[in-house]
């Protein structure tokens, strides 16, 4: 690998801005759905099954939320799409502590459709200050990003819970979303190159000439690598509590994230990227036989290393073919789509291997994620093999 492909990244005006504002605006994002459950646990009183349906119930409104907000923005641009959802995540996170169960369930739908695009925004403004050959090694900066602030949201939500109150975490949430959303409107990076404003007709590329199967495959690979990663995600929890080894499992899934920026940091500086099905099927094979490992938490942690460090790259090359794929008029759509894909993929991941723990256990749910990812591989093989690239002109 080389350093070179980075300095020519961060050459590019206002990119170190943007990568860092992205860094810190993610993090109350991340620490939304951990915050909504404890509440619902140890504020409210309910049960845990409650408690998942408050998060589910957001997660779907994001799901849905998440193309609409990027139709937006390629619409109206990055400004009145912030300053509307900053506004909703601040005045629904500054409430919820008042709400009741069921006006907490059915607002969490509505926060959710009403996300702050963050992660779609840093992506589609990204591809646009960023060179075309050097979007991979700019992807890879944002999934490393991405897996930092995952590192740090939850870990801050949990710590905040438990030193003082739920109701004190969602207040902090709130002035992080205001802050996250000023900071973007400040700051209002543009959603297309120079080069591509030129270009531009005053046309809009009809929908179904861009949104192709081979698109869409690359999009459900999203879907597949967040199942895999969040399936291994709960595997560890349980199979350390199964182990009695409760208090190592933060250090364990920190140690499988830094292996992920070190991987992610790799990949961006080689001369050349890998197909998306390439990366996530060797994620997937490196899962299968994790669960077969005993001895302890060092020894889940040495197993998780190879495949971590194909996360950060598996999510950077999902997300550097769908923004060559798309037109720059529909790249907000498109990174919109992404993230909606990457939503689903966590969505399914929870009942199925929790499926698995309870009834096989913890180490056939390492085995399962994998086992399941190849099978999506392999089913997205053909599509990926005869279906032409997207016409974006």
């Amino acid at each position: 690998m080389e350093i070179e492909p980075y300095r020519r990244v961060f050459a590019q005006p206002g990119v170190r801005t943007l990568l860092l504002v992205g860094l810190f605006a993610r993090i109350p994002v991340t620490a939304t759905s951990l915050v909504l459950t404890l509440h619902t646990v140890n504020t409210l009183g309910h049960t845990w099954t409650q408690a998942g349906l408050v998060a589910a119930s957001a997660t779907i409104g994001t799901a849905v939320g998440s193309p609409v907000s990027g139709w937006l923005i390629d619409r109206y641009g990055v400004r009145p799409v912030i300053l509307v959802t900053m506004l909703a995540q601040f005045a629904f996170w500054l409430s919820a502590p008042l709400l009741s169960y069921p006006a907490l369930l059915a607002l969490a739908a509505v926060s959710g459709l009403l996300m702050l695009p963050i992660f779609g925004v840093i992506r589609q403004c990204l591809a646009a200050m960023v060179p075309p050959e050097s979007h991979r090694t700019g992807f890879a900066l944002d999934s490393m990003a991405t897996e930092a602030s995952f590192m740090i949201g939850p870990a801050v939500a949990a710590a905040g819970v438990i030193a003082s109150s739920s109701a004190t975490a969602m207040v902090v949430i709130s002035v992080g979303f205001l802050g996250s959303g000023l900071a973007l409107i400040l700051l209002n990076p543009p959603t297309r190159s120079e080069a591509e404003r030129a270009a531009e007709t005053g046309e809009r590329i009809p929908r179904r000439q861009w949104l192709t199967p081979r698109l869409l495959t690359a999009l459900a690979m999203g879907s597949t690598l967040c199942f895999v990663l969040t399936a291994t995600d709960l595997a560890i929890v349980a199979s350390l509590q199964e182990s009695g080894q409760t208090g190592w499992i933060g250090l364990v899934i920190a140690l499988w994230c830094f292996a992920s920026l070190i991987g992610g940091f790799v990949y961006g500086g080689l001369s050349r990227g890998f197909s998306p099905l390439v990366m996530i099927a060797g994620l997937s094979a490196l899962t299968v036989p994790v669960g077969l490992v005993g001895g302890g938490w060092w020894w889940l942690s040495l197993a998780l290393i190879p495949g971590g460090l194909l996360c950060a790259p598996s999510l950077s090359s999902t997300v550097d073919i769908a923004s060559k794929w798309a037109p720059a008029a529909a790249r907000g759509e498109v990174m919109g789509l992404h993230g909606t894909f990457l939503t689903v993929g966590v969505a399914c991941a929870s009942p199925i291997a929790g499926g698995i723990i309870d009834g096989a256990g913890p180490g056939w749910a390492f085995a399962g994620a994998g086992l399941i990812g190849l099978a999506a591989v392999a089913a997205a093989t053909p599509f990926w093999r005869r279906a032409p690239e997207p016409v974006l002109a």
